[in-house]
């Protein structure tokens, strides 16, 4: 595979991609990539114009259907990921709502994994329906579920591993091989893991899908997202659907992203080693119920995140011993970390799910997956470790 600028990328190690991929230099030879912050583009004749509207010509015609620099961070996620094609957008539920839905019609069903997050679920339980499209959900960790389910037919399948807020796990090669066997499309949400973690196309995905906004930027300051597929499928089901719905990405977002890459190892690998040392210090406290972390032995999912991610992540989840008015006084306890809906950011973040990310949910529906309204979710930041283990155990000590 090659970059934008025409450099092989063969033989570069992950850091590499993320620094030099997909790079396009103007004749001004910059070192940090340019932000084309144009909204159209003007062509030498009447002729090229047709030929570039055509596809018959190489070239951008509308920064809706694309710019240099989202083709810059496009290339460059195709290098990470290891996929033949990338399409950003103007944010991450812009990117999956897409990814589902473009390749869906009246009369098609789909199966989705009982945790996600809030606003897919949203879309696969309440949207769906309206278009004539049949969903159900399973427990992502049951294969025996997803065998029954996608044995009836099916054309789509949703999964997010792990899953958003308690960090539950699906086998994602072996729910890819049953995808296969039905002639369903796998759609993968990948954000909590990212590709440094966890590359669901080398397991039998077909589409992966993230919000960029989260690791990618990774620093709170735009939104963004990303889809990932072959050529072939891109081209004739997404190209269409995003040139004509519109969920675009600007250039001045695309930009941020773009510079977010060149460190996303870097912040992911150091932020998932002190989620981990953090889980097992939460898990030791009195006021705990219980800690979901990927890569702890308790968790109950564990061989599964152990086979398809290479660190346990950045992301954790704990339960209040007090229920609801435990976890809002640690929450208001907190003095380093904030209060906020937000993750994967250099910051830490926490959050309450029920009241939050999920709070338009049912409290049945919360409860299918295994959600209660004294879990608390953290996103680990890049801030000092020992000072974060200092506020979580002053704010549970106060709870």
């Amino acid at each position: 595979m090659a970059d934008a600028s025409g450099k092989d990328d063969k033989g570069w190690k992950p850091a590499t991609k993320a620094v030099r991929g997909g790079q396009i230099r103007s004749p001004h030879g910059e070192i940090s990539e340019a932000i084309y912050l144009t909204s159209g583009y003007a062509y030498a004749t009447a002729e090229q114009a047709m030929r570039r509207m055509a596809g018959e010509e190489p070239g951008f015609v509308y920064s809706r259907y694309g710019s240099p620099t989202a083709a810059m961070l496009q290339d460059r996620l195709c290098m990470i990921e290891g996929a033949e094609a990338c399409r950003v957008t103007g944010s991450g539920m812009g990117a999956i709502s897409s990814a589902i839905l473009a390749p869906l019609k009246a009369g098609d069903r789909v199966v989705a994994a009982t945790a996600l997050f809030g606003s897919c679920r949203w879309i696969i339980a309440n949207q769906m329906p309206k278009f004539g499209i049949e969903a159900v959900f399973v427990d992502g960790a049951n294969l025996e579920e997803w065998k029954r389910e996608i044995g009836k037919g099916c054309q789509l399948v949703l999964i997010e591993s792990p899953a958003n807020p308690l960090l539950d796990g699906v086998d994602i090669a072996a729910v890819a091989k049953l995808c296969r066997e039905a002639g369903a499309l796998l759609v993968v949400d990948n954000v909590f893991a990212t590709p440094v973690l966890q590359r669901p196309l080398e397991m039998g995905a077909d589409v992966v899908a993230y919000s960029a906004t989260k690791h990618m930027d990774g620093q709170g300051r735009v939104l963004c997202g990303a889809i990932l597929t072959d050529e072939k499928r891109m081209s004739e089901v997404y190209d269409p659907w995003l040139r004509h719905m519109g969920p675009a990405a600007s250039p001045f977002n695309a930009w941020v992203v773009l510079k977010g890459l060149e460190t996303m190892q870097l912040r992911v690998e150091a932020q998932s080693r002190s989620a981990a040392r953090l889980a097992d210090a939460l898990a030791a406290h009195p006021a705990v119920a219980a800690v979901r972390y990927p890569h702890r032995k308790d968790h109950p999912h564990y061989e599964i995140h152990r086979k398809q991610m290479t660190m346990g992540g950045t992301l954790l989840a704990l339960s209040l011993k007090g229920g609801q008015d435990a976890a809002f006084r640690f929450l208001n306890g907190l003095q380093i970390i904030d209060i906020c809906n937000n993750l994967g950011d250099t910051k830490s973040l926490a959050c309450h799910p029920s009241t939050t990310t999920h709070r338009a949910l049912s409290d049945a529906e919360q409860a299918a997956m295994g959600l209660d309204r004294s879990w608390v979710r953290l996103s680990v930041g890049l801030e000092d470790a020992d000072d974060l283990e200092a506020d979580l155990l002053s704010a549970l000590n106060a709870s």
